[in-house]
């Protein structure tokens, strides 16, 4: 059976994707509200920007350096 939330964390995370995008994807992903503000940062709300419209493509420009 295909799981596209776990299939997409599972690409991510082989890419070498930064932690804090994965991490902003799937909470939107699943509608959980955002982190509080002093938690931010713009690896994380590039992540939830994508997450909530369940897109997994484009991840590439966060890979860890």
């Amino acid at each position: 059976m295909s799981n596209p939330y776990y299939e997409a964390i599972d690409k991510m995370e082989k890419a070498g994707v930064d932690g804090e995008y994965i991490q902003g994807w799937a909470s939107a992903y699943y509608q959980n509200p955002m982190r509080e503000e002093q938690r931010l940062n713009d690896a994380y709300k590039a992540g939830y920007e994508k997450g909530k419209e369940k897109d997994a493509t484009g991840f590439e420009a966060w890979k860890k350096k």
